[in-house]
């Protein structure tokens, strides 16, 4: 089964600061909010939200993720954490905003929920066919065949630590179980071999 990985990227510790600088900031208006989170978890499982407000001091923090409207509060040094629950695979995208002054928002990040499906892979013999959904297979088309998501849907998958997101350009795969067939470009992208899992965000 292909393994999981989340790429995360610590806040950033505001240099510079002193005990006494932080003590005075306590009481001033929020200037920015940072927020940080895993990038990739598997569906039903709890990422956690890493952020830091500026300046330090205690502080309500709104987060909006998934539909979700979480609340948590800052401690002394202004560093804030929450949980959430993706329960369906799919791309969501959270934000932070200090609930003092709506228009200190941290940017966008984006969380790949990710589950399980089987996938094989396919091209050589059929080069130069048409796809179903338009266009013509070569050995660098990127894409995945599936029978139900929409052509041009796009998808993100996963495999071994490895991320892409490409779209669905035509209908298969016919045999097996198996939920994708990736053209030879997305294969190796991936690191993926002829038959196997992959995480998949659809």
């Amino acid at each position: 089964m292909a393994g999981i990985a989340g790429a995360y990227a610590a806040v950033p510790a505001i240099s510079g600061q002193s005990p006494e600088a932080a003590a005075a900031g306590a009481g001033a208006p929020a200037t920015a909010v940072k927020l940080t989170a895993h990038r990739n978890v598997m569906a039903n499982h709890a990422v956690t939200l890493h952020g830091r407000v500026v300046p330090s001091g205690r502080r309500e923090v709104l987060i909006r993720v998934g539909g979700s409207k979480l609340r948590t509060r800052t401690a002394e040094d202004g560093s804030f954490n929450a949980r959430w629950r993706g329960g369906r695979a799919g791309v969501y995208t959270a934000r932070a905003r200090v609930a003092e002054n709506r228009a200190v928002r941290s940017h966008r990040v984006r969380i790949n929920v990710y589950r399980s499906a089987a996938a094989s892979y396919y091209g050589p013999g059929l080069y130069g066919g048409g796809l179903a959904c338009g266009g013509t297979l070569t050995p660098s088309k990127m894409g995945v065949a599936n029978k139900t998501l929409p052509c041009g849907a796009k998808v993100t998958l996963r495999y071994h630590g490895n991320t892409v997101t490409v779209p669905v350009i035509d209908r298969g795969p016919y045999s097996g179980n198996r939920e994708y067939d990736l053209t030879a470009a997305t294969k190796a992208k991936l690191g993926f071999p002829s038959t196997g899992t992959v995480l998949s965000t659809r």
